[in-house]
């Protein structure tokens, strides 16, 4: 048998990109089209991405923003607040426009001032997206002051995800970000919908992230390295992700 003289390797999919928009959009967009086949786009302008019709506009400027000739899918994602709308999410994946929805505790990050203030306030949303199959992307952590930053994380485990992931059992979780042991845990224990995601698994994390004894640990098969293999799965049609950073 004669050894194979060349590789190929499909174009993979980034399943967690900040485009902002304006000026930022236009510069950064190219890069992403040109490596990227598809790519998860976060929700968190100013004002953010709520509703079907924003998605739809804020799809198309990235679209145009996108090098000619390159074939580029951006996936769009809905900024979850509290007052979010379980039909009008339902009209927006129906509709294919959006792909998943986005969880940002309030204050917990950029442009997240209309964040979720409390998990329990969405629970209608999660029962529509448990049902239709639309996954959660979940930014995981508190924004208590008297909670240390390396911490929030795990309380955010202890607070919110875990009664979340027990009340809503079937619904597709992706946790974000994961900089922690207990993060990792957490994940391992849950069930086949929940899955952690990109950073730490096959590139460092920030040092300012992880202090010493609370390093996640090294990725077990189940886990992606590069984005999240359970959302690969779900949303791959065509393709697999192949991205394994």
């Amino acid at each position: 048998m004669t050894a194979p003289d060349r590789l190929v390797i499909r174009r993979p999919d980034d399943w967690h990109v900040h485009l902002r928009d304006g000026d930022m959009l236009k510069a950064v967009t190219p890069y992403t089209a040109r490596m990227f086949a598809r790519a998860i786009v976060m929700p968190n302008l100013d004002p953010p991405v709520t509703s079907t019709e924003a998605a739809r506009a804020y799809r198309e400027r990235i679209l145009a923003a996108a090098p000619e000739g390159v074939s580029f899918t951006p996936l769009m994602t809905c900024y979850l607040t509290d007052g979010a709308n379980p039909d009008e999410i339902a009209r927006g994946h129906g509709e294919g426009v959006f792909t998943a929805a986005k969880l940002y505790p309030a204050h917990a990050t950029t442009n997240s001032a209309h964040g979720v203030t409390d998990v329990r306030n969405i629970y209608p949303v999660l029962e529509t997206m448990q049902r239709i199959g639309m996954p959660l992307l979940v930014h995981g952590e508190v924004t208590d002051a008297d909670v240390d930053v390396f911490d929030r994380e795990k309380v955010f485990i202890e607070r919110t995800f875990t009664r979340l992931v027990a009340d809503f059992p079937a619904l597709k979780i992706v946790f974000e970000h994961i900089t922690t042991a207990e993060a990792a845990d957490f994940v391992m224990a849950a069930g086949p919908h929940h899955q952690p995601q990109r950073h730490v698994f096959g590139r460092p994390a920030p040092p300012c992230l992880l202090p010493a004894g609370r390093q996640a640990r090294a990725a077990p098969p189940r886990h992606s390295q590069g984005g999240d293999f359970r959302l690969a799965q779900i949303l791959s049609r065509d393709r697999q992700c192949a991205a394994r950073r």
